[in-house]
């Protein structure tokens, strides 16, 4: 665009100039998900990048460095951001708890900076709840399945009781009637 063509050529010309372009504001995440927070920066001298992480958590320093110099991560996120050249970092395996406003500042050698601002939202994958609701259903099933087997089970064992019964009872009314036809 005109407006970034024209504040690049301002900071090439005259020292204390420092563009910044955030070209993606709002980024919205799943957990366990890698973004990438992009910036271009643009001055004259050499530039300090600073990122903050703020949130209901509090206020967290990411990372600091010097263009083509020294870079300077902090512990909390030691493992989980890599920095690059233009001003952007990349987090790494993002959590509910990285939702929030990413700061960026850019610090020219001569004391002019500008700001920039990334808003980060992290959203639960919502397949564990189906996850659930699937294991619970099958789990539900066996256990129907396991019922079923058992009553049908009952039902053999009752019938072959009522065969034993009935064939005790028919032999001991033969007896009976063959005892009686003898008496007489």
């Amino acid at each position: 665009s005109i407006t970034c063509s024209l504040i690049a050529l301002l900071s090439l010309s005259a020292p204390g100039v420092v563009s910044l372009v955030v070209p993606q504001p709002n980024i919205n995440a799943t957990v366990a998900q890698n973004i990438l927070l992009s910036v271009e920066y643009s001055c004259r001298g050499v530039a300090t990048i600073e990122w903050k992480h703020v949130s209901s958590w509090g206020t967290t320093k990411i990372a600091e460095w010097k263009s083509g110099n020294y870079v300077n991560i902090s512990t909390v996120y030691k493992d989980r951001v890599t920095t690059f050249e233009n001003g952007s970092i990349q987090l790494l395996n993002v959590g509910m708890r990285d939702a929030g406003y990413y700061f960026i500042t850019v610090t020219e050698e001569y004391g002019t900076n500008t700001y920039g601002t990334i808003i980060v939202n992290v959203y639960e994958i919502i397949y564990e709840d189906l996850h659930f609701v699937a294991v619970l259903f099958a789990f539900l099933a066996a256990v129907s399945a396991i019922l079923i087997c058992f009553m049908w089970l009952c039902n053999k064992s009752l019938h072959l009781f009522q065969k034993k019964t009935t064939h005790k009872l028919t032999a001991s009314t033969t007896e009976e009637i063959e005892l009686e036809t003898i008496e007489c």
